[in-house]
């Protein structure tokens, strides 16, 4: 008989005492264990003394708020992050996304809605690609050449020139859909809805930005702007 799996391991880093006890109970419910800290530099301390699967971000945090934290943590870790924001067309969406995190929720957030993200940032961390089109289902996946760019889609490793390249679960999602699609324009929408999973139209920027970041890992003239459609994937 198998032992159970143990349960994924969140960190919420929140400084609203409300907030914060609401947002850990909420999710305790749905079968996470919580750690909670309430300002920048506790989290930080929590996450370097401890293993965990996802971290949530506050960006307004005293001390160290969250992007700093958010940088902090990609200086050693590929850990999915999301941030929260009380301003969704601010400037803190923005500087957390370019700071490395996966994706964000605008507060006051539904806790349906905090849940159905971090589902799918954790699916992202366990992707599995589909293969590209015209190609047959290789369980053990195969191996995708681009010039110096090599992409391992059974391992998920990725390297460039010879060299590992370290990508976060988003990054190396964005990655594989391009891989699967080359010379084809993808529309922002369809990136949206098929590396983040929203039902709904999302935030572009959210597609932007981690085009940004990957293209600064893989080659920036890898991956071609379409202007007023999205992105396409040099073959």
């Amino acid at each position: 008989m198998s032992s159970p799996e143990p349960p994924v391991r969140v960190l919420l880093v929140e400084d609203d005492d409300l907030m914060r006890r609401s947002f850990t109970l909420a999710l305790e419910r749905y079968g996470y264990a919580m750690k909670a800290a309430a300002d920048g530099l506790t989290g930080l301390e929590l996450f370097r003394e401890e293993a965990f699967d996802l971290l949530v971000l506050d960006v307004m945090l005293p001390g160290l708020d969250g992007i700093g934290l958010c940088r902090k943590v990609r200086e050693s870790s590929l850990v999915p992050i999301l941030m929260m924001s009380a301003r969704g067309d601010g400037l803190d969406v923005v500087a957390g996304l370019e700071a490395g995190a996966d994706d964000y929720v605008v507060k006051p957030v539904d806790t349906y809605v905090l849940v159905a993200r971090i589902r799918s940032l954790l699916r992202r961390a366990t992707y599995a690609p589909t293969p590209p089109a015209g190609r047959p289902a290789d369980p053990e996946g195969e191996v995708l050449v681009f010039g110096d760019l090599t992409i391992d889609t059974g391992g998920l490793d990725v390297s460039l020139a010879g060299s590992p390249v370290a990508l976060t679960p988003t990054e190396l999602r964005l990655l594989l859909e391009f891989a699967a699609h080359p010379g084809i324009v993808l529309e922002r929408h369809t990136l949206l809805r098929d590396v983040w999973e929203y039902g709904w139209d999302g935030d572009s920027r959210v597609v932007d930005l981690c085009v940004q970041r990957l293209r600064a890992k893989v080659g920036r003239d890898r991956i071609e702007t379409v202007r007023g459609f999205g992105y396409k994937f040099r073959r």
